[in-house]
């Protein structure tokens, strides 16, 4: 398990881990990178499928024959915009303006029409509400799991934390690596993330990898929304499909 405060390099690129290299236990080449109005970057991998998701900034995506022009104001009042392809395919992103984008690939044999998932395509729901006085209430969007996508080897979605609010409660673990990228509503805003036992401060930006088996529980404090896009790496014969084994300790709060 690692938590981490990345950096950007001089390309305007952070790696939160990568298939061989950092975090390899993820199984996912996950990369935040930057991108200045006017540039373009393209994207293939001859064995991994592909997902880039917009978080903020306005941008054009192509593949094949999609071509869609996108704006995101940010990622706590707006939605995710985002294209997967497969293995073999090309991306490419065009920045309109200064803009933010999510990087996400993993090894998959399985082909499959590429897909622009639009802000309306987005699976909206609200956890915990009316639970324990509202304290673990957050809005989950997700793009897409082994319902929607059941040929992926990924699953993508975001958290919205409301001010002071737990989230990713009860705690709980599946079989299933999974990344967790933060951003926060402001400089001076802070979280907490529990890791099995261990406590690490969430800040705008850092990222949690996430081994099958372990718990991941979170928190942000008062006055601070926090933000959370999830990945989660599906294991050959073994999906996520919502999985969730909660903690013995906790258990009798499902009952």
């Amino acid at each position: 398990m690692a938590f981490l405060y990345p950096e950007f390099n001089k390309n305007g690129v952070k790696t939160l881990c990568s298939i061989g290299g950092k975090n390899a236990d993820m199984m996912m080449d996950i990369r935040v990178i930057k991108m200045k109005a006017g540039a373009r970057r393209r994207f293939v991998k001859e064995d991994k499928e592909i997902c880039v998701l917009l978080t903020e900034g306005e941008a054009v995506f192509e593949s094949g024959d999609i071509r869609e022009r996108a704006a995101r104001k940010d990622v706590f009042t707006d939605l995710p915009v985002t294209l997967h392809v497969c293995k073999g395919t090309q991306i490419s992103v065009s920045a309109v303006t200064d803009c933010e984008i999510l990087y996400i690939s993993t090894l998959n044999a399985r082909t499959f029409p590429a897909k622009f998932y639009k802000k309306e395509d987005v699976i909206r729901t609200v956890s915990c509400e009316g639970l324990w006085e509202n304290t673990a209430v957050r809005d989950v969007n997700t793009v897409f799991d082994y319902s929607n996508a059941p040929y992926s080897n990924l699953v993508v979605g975001e958290v919205i934390a409301r001010q002071g609010r737990w989230w990713s409660y009860l705690p709980h673990s599946h079989p299933q690596p999974e990344v967790y990228y933060y951003k926060m509503s402001a400089p001076e805003a802070f979280g907490a993330c529990f890791i099995g036992e261990k406590a690490y401060t969430v800040k705008d930006g850092s990222a949690g990898c996430f081994p099958g088996g372990k718990t991941h529980v979170q928190v942000t404090a008062p006055g601070y929304p926090m933000y959370c896009c999830w990945m989660i790496r599906h294991l050959d014969g073994n999906p996520w499909d919502k999985t969730r084994i909660v903690d013995p300790r906790f258990k009798h709060w499902e009952e």
